[in-house]
């Protein structure tokens, strides 16, 4: 590089200096709305509560503080003394004033960051403009570009798991908050306006106050539905066709290709109400409810835009020239208003109009529009596509492509990309399930049959047969259980939703713990059993195996390599375009071996399957079945899917979106967009433009494989060794009282037991971020690292930090552990200890985990060349400053409300407090599940 394009000291002083003006003047903005919204806050529960509560809530908020940076002795018996001296009353007011701190400080939060991205604008790291200027400097021309996402799939899956302990009501009070926040920043207002956008505001944040913050009645499946879909009002619908139609238009100011229009690959997937894993409340009824809502929402949304865009195309026959296929369109047209005789767009788009009302009554969906005439419904969404297409031509070939490109072609693109079925439904159930099923049918056809006692091998054979056999397993004349019948009405419902709205409405079956062959080859029956699978080899329906638990993680490539060897499974896979999907576990694999191993692991998994799936010539998907917390494979979306080895992207990718995180990434429509465009950006980047390799180098790869064996075994000494682990957990965390928030429709555990291996992942995390240890994100490196270096002094220390900088993997991994540890603290994680009656079990559980913790933030810090936690991600460490001071309160009050409700206080307000604090505590974390 010649001295004139290397860049000066003076230019890098320069550059740090600007990074450093604007992060202050970030930092000072952000400060003033927590302060506006703190003091609005303020002078509501002032108002509200009375002078005391507030002066309380300042002497507490002041004390933690003191506890919080310096462990201060005092300060912690001060903190004790003011927490003793309440009553049960005051102390839920307190609990309330706090939490919805850290639901405002959240806003606040998120308003900085929308500034930051448009600061940062088109250019900036993780959006589409960025990667496609990366992939045009690598030589990749727009052509590539076109046909990579033509083949491509980027599809976010929302699910209902709970950690999501929001109500409605109060979203949409802060959405509203944010909104007043944002005209703030971005309208030029006069005084009165200011001043009515100050009483608007207070008007909210004293709403908020009187509303209640936790939900009174639990959940059913079909209000986990319905609030899935209000995400598609906020973001979704509009956003989704945005991004595409920006994308499209990047593409064609490209390298002198031919424009043309961008393939829709970015698909939104559910598992809310086809989940049936756990969940006894999904049943065909429940299914079929959900599409009917699912098909509703978006036949609305066609409908309001339709009507919005007659409306706009008010253009008379005698100023523009149209095609003929338009006006063969409109003179289809039931409308028969005079008014309209001469404005041929607009009597197209009444057509369309009554044909989509018509279908929206043959789907048996509710609209709220009524028909403007008779007219045939649409057979399928491609047919709307179509008349939306011939208005759009028209436009284009009179002379008025400025017109086709706003609302109009916006709404071509939501039809391509949502159709009938507005998200694709995943079926997911428990093999265990699917196995008592298979065996409950074929045992009742071949007399004298025990499925069950059938070895592997047994198994597979008489499967593979049954698949060939074109004669139904089933019978009318035999009296089946009710979860048999449950599974195969599923099934048929299944096979209904496809008649109905499409093949897309319900493209996979997914099969929850996978073990093994016979486990893939159950389902293919019962799909068999529906029609969604015939004996010839064609499939309706991808069949996904979830590889969850450690062990099955190590044997996952072996079981697709024999699934791919067998000639009638793989006539099945070419079915489907010779994709096989497969999902990966990030929840239970964590439970089973702890946070490094997990990790390690499903990296592992991924280079195995890569290597399988070359030798079979067919397409691997990857379907990341991820959480919020760290402990459940969450962290910053796009290092994720960059770190993954090369090969495992491959253009597609789908990501379950959960609980919290759902919320927090999508009810604002600018931050979703951006969200999206991370998915999308990530997988761009990690497929043109990573290495082809599968792996890292040998030497790392034993390294890591070491330092997880490592792990492993320090973390399955605490969880699943120690005695008396179990009853530690129990009582030194709130597992016990999640159990009775309304927050989701599904059990805490599987079993009514109180084994760990029986606990769902989600509630393990959840608990261990409520008490503030984040235990599974992080627990076991410090051993793993020390006994590494121990046993290799050769390399030691220096060879980790060269890992850390050379493998996007290992540098992922401590990332994640740095993010989780800057939310834990130990002195407040010990008043959780103090919870477990037996003294002896408490020191000597509580010590490990304490010097493990220490530990842990030590190698880290060394590895990773920081002074302190986050020194990387200032961002990050500006936000914990901020909110921490209003969070730690909620902990130290949810100790006292629990030794009370242990103690049996009867006071119903002292169950209401825990959950109160269990709702702030999860804000102030923001991914805690």
């Amino acid at each position: 590089m010649s001295s004139q394009t290397m860049p000066s000291e003076v230019d890098i002083r320069s550059n740090r200096t600007s990074e450093d003006v604007q992060a202050l003047e970030e930092d000072a903005r952000l400060r003033n709305d927590i302060r506006l919204l703190g003091r609005i806050l303020g002078d509501t529960v002032r108002d509200q509560e009375g002078a005391d509560v507030f002066d309380l809530v300042e002497r507490i908020r002041q004390t933690s503080i003191r506890f919080h940076r310096d462990e201060d002795r005092p300060a912690r018996r001060e903190l004790e003394l003011i927490l003793d001296s309440m009553s049960i009353s005051q102390t839920v007011r307190i609990v309330r004033a706090f939490s919805y701190f850290s639901h405002l400080a959240n806003i606040a939060e998120d308003q900085n960051n929308i500034r930051r991205m448009r600061a940062g604008g088109a250019a900036a790291s993780g959006t589409l403009t960025s990667t496609l200027a990366h992939a045009r400097a690598a030589g990749i021309s727009t052509a590539d570009l076109r046909r990579f996402f033509a083949e491509a799939l980027v599809s976010p899956v929302l699910t209902a798991h709970p950690t999501e302990v929001r109500r409605k009501s109060t979203i949409d009070r802060e959405m509203e908050i944010a909104a007043l926040l944002d005209r703030g920043e971005r309208v030029q207002r006069t005084p009165q306006e200011i001043e009515a956008d100050d009483e608007q505001l207070r008007r909210e944040v004293l709403t908020l106050w009187q509303t209640n913050l936790l939900r009174r009645t639990k959940l059913t499946v079909l209000d986990e539905v319905a609030n899935g879909l209000s995400f598609y009002d906020y973001t979704f619908l509009h956003e989704v066709p945005r991004l595409h139609c920006a994308l499209e238009d990047h593409l064609n100011e490209g390298d002198g290709a031919a424009r043309g229009e961008l393939a829709s690959f970015l698909r939104m997937g559910s598992w809310i109400g086809g989940d049936r894993d756990g969940n006894p409340f999904v049943t065909a009824e429940v299914m079929h409810g959900t599409l009917r809502m699912q098909s509703s929402r978006v036949m609305r949304f066609y409908l309001e835009e339709l009507h919005a865009l007659g409306a706009e195309l008010s253009l008379a026959a005698h100023l523009a020239d149209i095609s003929k296929d338009l006006r063969a369109l409109a003179e289809r047209s039931p409308d028969k208003s005079p008014h309209r005789s001469g404005e041929p767009y607009r009597l197209a788009v009444s057509g369309v109009y009554a044909r989509l009302t018509a279908t929206a009554q043959k789907l048996e969906v509710e609209t709220r529009r009524p028909p403007v005439g008779e007219a045939a419904p649409y057979d399928s969404a491609e047919q709307f596509k179509a008349d939306l297409d011939t208005i759009y031509r028209s436009l284009i070939s009179n002379n008025s492509g400025v017109i086709a490109r706003g609302r109009l072609r916006l709404l071509r693109r939501a039809a391509d990309c949502f159709g009938f079925h507005l998200a694709s439904l995943d079926m997911r159930q428990n093999s265990a399930v699917h196995e008592r099923t298979v065996a409950e049918l074929i045992d009742a056809a071949t007399p004298g049959m025990s499925y069950l006692a059938l070895n592997e091998e047994a198994r597979i054979t008489l499967l593979t047969n049954e698949l060939r056999d074109p004669r139904p397993l089933t019978s009318a004349f035999v009296k089946y259980s009710d979860e048999t019948l449950g599974e195969l009405a599923v099934f048929h419902e299944a096979a209904k939703a496809h008649s109905r709205f499409g093949a897309e409405a319900i493209p996979q079956c997914i099969i929850s713990m996978c073990k093994g062959v016979s486990d893939m080859l159950e389902v293919a029956l019962l799909l068999k059993e529906a029609g969604l699978v015939d004996p010839s080899g064609r499939s309706a329906i991808n069949i996904v195996p979830l590889f969850e638990t450690i062990e099955d993680l190590q044997a996952s490539a072996a079981i697709m390599d024999r699934m791919l060897s067998m000639h009638d499974y793989r006539k099945l896979v070419d079915s489907r375009g010779a994709v096989q999907e497969v999902m990966l576990g990030y929840s239970d694999s964590n439970k089973d071996g702890g946070f490094v191993t997990s990790g390690w692991e499903l990296y592992k998994a991924e280079i195995g399957l890569i290597d399988v799936f070359e030798r079979h010539h067919v397409r691997l998907r990857l379907f990341h079945g991820r959480g919020g917390s760290v402990g459940r494979g969450g962290g910053p979306s796009y290092d994720a899917i960059i770190a993954q080895p090369g090969g495992a992207v491959n253009g597609q990718i789908r990501i379950t979106e959960q609980g919290e995180i759902i919320s927090s990434k999508y009810s604002n429509a600018e931050v979703g967009r951006s969200n999206l465009e991370i998915l999308a950006a990530a997988t761009l980047e990690a497929s043109l433009l990573q290495p082809k390799q599968s792996a890292a180098s040998a030497e790392y790869l034993k390294t890591m494989e070491q330092l997880s064996a490592l792990a492993f075994k320090a973390y399955r000494g605490l969880v699943y060794e120690t005695e008396g682990f179990a009853d530690y957990f129990w009582a030194s965390t709130v597992i016990t009282e999640i159990a009775t928030l309304n927050i989701g429709s599904r059990p805490a555990s599987r079993k009514k037991t109180r084994e760990i291996e029986d606990l769902r992942a989600i509630p393990w995390v959840f608990s261990w971020a409520q008490c503030r240890l984040m235990l599974p994100g992080w627990y076991g490196f410090g051993s793993a690292v020390e006994s590494w270096i121990a046993e290799h002094p050769d390399k030691g220390m220096p060879f980790l930090r060269e890992l850390y900088r050379e493998w996007p993997f290992f540098r992922t991994l401590l990332s994640n552990m740095d993010m989780v540890l800057a939310k834990s603290s130990i002195a407040i994680a010990s008043r959780y200890a103090e919870l477990v009656p037996d003294v002896e079990l408490r020191e000597k559980i509580f010590g490990r985990i304490k010097s493990e913790w220490q530990s842990v933030i030590d190698k880290l810090l060394d590895i990773m060349g920081q002074d302190r936690l986050l020194q990387g991600n200032p961002l990050l460490e500006r936000s914990i400053r901020n909110r921490f001071p209003y969070l730690d309160p909620l902990n130290h009050v949810q100790v006292e409300l629990l030794k009370e409700h242990r103690a049996q206080n009867a006071d119903e307000q002292v169950l209401r407090g825990i959950q109160i604090t269990i709702n702030g505590i999860s804000a102030g974390l923001r991914n805690s599940g």
